[in-house]
């Protein structure tokens, strides 16, 4: 009988005892905010609190998981377990397109009704006086810029992006053929590309301050840059942490071709920061 059918029969369910992990978690996500608040006015704690915080997290993070992972290895969980964390991943990942199309949806309404509505108006009457809603914008009182071109660096992370996608995909073959060689050669190429993203990100990110004139001043287009692929690479960042992990998993023998939903996490996930970047390529960097 298959593992699933088992599960079935035995209708169980894995409840976990009380956790003291998310109180820690809450108090860390505060200390974190309250630190970014307190270094935004220029309170000396600021620092430490953000660090204190931090480290809350990451103790966390590295506890809650190796919990989850010891309780998977020791068979702890069956078929309905499974089954509720890939349905939790599909909403995470739901809550995520939800979080980028808000993003996606000011930059429509930016370029496609705000700039041309200032711009129809008359010179005469309009506090900006002659305005020229055309895009890529400053708005009417940003700093002069020169918009970021497609085909250089954001072309190069395109393709590292697409590549890496491929190789996860191979290293996912791998897995489920058993050949555990392709699998964690596959993640290093991976997280190799995640890095080398990462790395041409922040290259970007100081011709752009340093060459265009791009920065959190530059209006709207400013505004709009930096907070979308801000944004992405943050996404990109967790990927790879996430990768890596998985990584040693893989190295220490864990998953099976059967039994890898943690794995098959981080692909979806990785797959959906690569799509994203595609969308955002286009209509950030491109038209």
């Amino acid at each position: 009988m298959k593992h699933s059918q088992v599960s079935e029969a035995k209708g169980h369910y894995y409840v976990p005892a009380a956790s003291h992990y998310s109180t820690i978690l809450s108090a860390g996500i505060f200390m974190l905010a309250m630190g970014f608040i307190f270094k935004l006015n220029g309170v000396a704690m600021g620092n430490w609190a953000m660090l204190l915080g931090a480290a809350q997290i990451i103790y966390v993070f590295v506890g809650w998981f190796g919990e989850v992972i010891r309780e998977n290895l020791t068979g702890k969980y069956t078929f309905w377990e499974d089954r509720s964390y890939r349905i939790g991943m599909v909403w995470f990942i739901f809550s995520e397109v939800m979080f980028f199309a808000a993003f996606f949806g000011v930059l429509y309404y930016i370029r496609r009704i705000s700039l041309p509505e200032l711009a129809g108006f008359d010179e005469n009457l309009s506090a900006f006086g002659k305005f020229d809603g055309v895009w890529p914008s400053a708005g009417p009182m940003g700093d002069k810029f020169t918009p970021m071109g497609a085909w250089g660096i954001p072309a190069i992370n395109t393709l590292l992006l697409l590549t890496s996608g491929a190789t996860l995909t191979w290293a996912h073959w791998g897995l489920i053929k058993g050949n555990r060689k392709q699998l964690n050669i596959g993640l290093f190429l991976t997280i190799a590309l995640g890095v080398a993203f990462l790395a041409f990100q922040v290259v970007e990110y100081m011709h752009a301050y340093h060459e265009l004139g791009l920065t959190l001043e530059a209006g709207v287009y400013g505004a709009t840059f930096f907070i979308l692929t801000g944004f992405h690479g943050m996404h990109v960042t967790l990927g790879t942490i996430m990768l890596i992990v998985m990584l040693f998993r893989g190295m220490a023998g864990h998953f099976s071709n059967e039994n890898h939903f943690a794995f098959e996490a981080v692909a979806w996930y990785w797959h959906f920061v690569d799509v994203v970047w595609l969308i955002l390529f286009v209509f950030v960097y491109w038209l």
